[in-house]
This record gives C-alpha cells, structure tokens and sequence, in this order.
C-alpha cells in the first residue's frame, strides 16, 4: 500500500513539474488561415511595428458574440491595433455571416478566417474554450492572454498599454 502511494505521489510531482516548465509562446501563432475574401494570410502579412489581437473564435459561440457585441462600440479606438480573427470553423459562409452581422468588413484593421481542421492556432495557444485573446506589442512579444472574456473595461486597459 506505501509503494502504490508513493508511486502516486511520484506520478503527481512529475506531472506538476512538466506544467512548471511548459514553454510559454509569446510569439504570434504561425497561422494560416483562409479569409472571408479567399485569401491565404499568414503572420508574415502583418504590419511592422504595430500591435496585434489574435482573437480564437466559432461564429456560433454565444460568449463570441457577446464579446463582439460589447466590442463593437471600441472598435473605432482599435484602429492602431491589427486585429487576427481564427477559427476552426470550416465553413466560410458562416464566417461570413459572423462577419456581415457585426459589420467587420468596414474596418481594415480586421482580418477574419479559418485555420480549417489543421488546429495549429488552437493547439500553439492551448485553447480549451472560445474565445480566446492574445495582445502582442509593436514588437510581437505577447502582453497579455485571456482564455476567458475579460471585462471590456479590462480588455482596453490591456491594449492600451501596449
């Protein structure tokens, strides 16, 4: 019974120290996604010097669309800020249809797509839920991630001070 325990406990250790050492990516995820335009970007497309929001998204997640809901109003204050819409969603006419109800064509500074079923956004940044956020500064190093929708408010202050 002692030698079963303290595997267990060995077991248990191992695992948390893999979880301490666990890189952390604070580089932008090498994504490649297919647009609402039928275009292929990549990280590469990405302005110089400027900051990014990658937002992991599904067209039909309720916490998705409440987060563009509120964003909406900020929209105009993130005109500095290259916004990377991802999703796994495979269908470009729902993507699409995300992007005409919320009016994102209009702004230049959002690119929507899908990685399909590759899975290297959602795998690079472990996402388990939708939304997911990362804000990088000018100079691509990550500034902050939210794998839960933070309070606008909160959100703002967060890309302000990049």
């Amino acid at each position: 019974m002692k030698r079963i325990c303290l595997l267990l406990c060995l077991i248990a250790a191992a695992g948390c120290s893999q979880a301490q050492t666990m890189p952390v990516n604070s580089k932008i995820a090498p994504y490649h996604i297919l647009t609402t335009d039928s275009v292929y970007v990549t990280p590469a497309d990405l302005k110089k010097n400027k900051p990014v929001m990658v937002i992991y998204f599904s067209p039909d997640c309720s916490h998705c669309q409440h987060l563009m809901y509120d964003l909406k109003p900020e929209l105009d204050k993130l005109k500095g800020v290259q916004i990377v819409m991802i999703t796994f969603v495979n269908q470009l006419k729902a993507i699409q249809v995300f992007q005409r109800d919320f009016d994102l064509a209009k702004y230049h500074n959002i690119i929507i797509g899908t990685e399909g079923y590759t899975y290297v956004v959602q795998r690079y940044y472990h996402v388990q839920t939708t939304p997911y956020i990362a804000i990088y500064d000018k100079n691509g190093k990550l500034a902050q991630a939210y794998d839960k929708v933070p309070k606008i408010p909160v959100l703002m202050d967060a890309i302000k001070k990049v």
